[in-house]
């Protein structure tokens, strides 16, 4: 009798005291994706997910998220894409909330692409790398070829982010397309 007293008791405290606690599932929605990069929407909220390439393990997958204060993914899209057009000559430095982004352009197999390097925590003891991306991949993960793209865009400037290219200070888009040299 002692027994199940005390293994009924057992039970009722570690349901009391039990450290898990169910939270409602909320929903994320996927925009696009191409191979290991995705972009995901929850409320006002947006990630990019990615497979880091910088790490030995291929399991390990990271992530960066940004508010879409003022249409600043729309804008985000538009400066990814205008590096294709003229790329700029060094990395596109971001700041976000949490990381440092710089997005590196580099031609590849005489293809313009972009690679997301983050400086997680804003330490650049710890950087992850994704795939090399061309413009139809962007498209892809921006949600412009499956309609998705509507779910995010308005107009408006990069407020949650704040823009600088490699070596230099804070910079305007107006100012940022002035100051590129083309490359040959």
């Amino acid at each position: 009798m002692r027994k199940i007293i005390l293994l009924f008791t057992c039970i009722f405290s570690i349901s009391v005291f039990s450290q898990i606690k169910v939270l409602k599932n909320e929903s994320l929605v996927e925009i696009g994706k191409d191979n290991s990069v995705g972009l995901y929407k929850k409320e006002d909220k947006f990630t990019i997910n990615y497979q880091d390439l910088n790490t030995s393990n291929l399991n390990t997958f990271r992530s960066f998220s940004f508010q879409n204060l003022n249409g600043d993914v729309s804008d985000l899209y538009k400066l990814i894409t205008d590096g294709f057009i003229s790329p700029p000559e060094g990395n596109v430095i971001l700041e976000l909330p949490n990381d440092i982004i710089e997005l590196n352009y580099e031609r590849n197999y005489g293809q313009p692409t972009v690679q997301f390097i983050q400086y997680i925590n804003k330490n650049k003891k710890y950087v992850g790398k994704s795939q090399f991306l061309n413009k139809k991949q962007v498209d892809k993960i921006f949600g412009k070829t499956n309609g998705k793209s509507t779910l995010y865009d308005k107009t408006g400037t990069m407020n949650n982010i704040r823009r600088e290219t490699a070596g230099s200070a804070s910079t305007t888009s107006s100012s940022y397309n002035k100051n590129k040299k083309s490359r040959k």
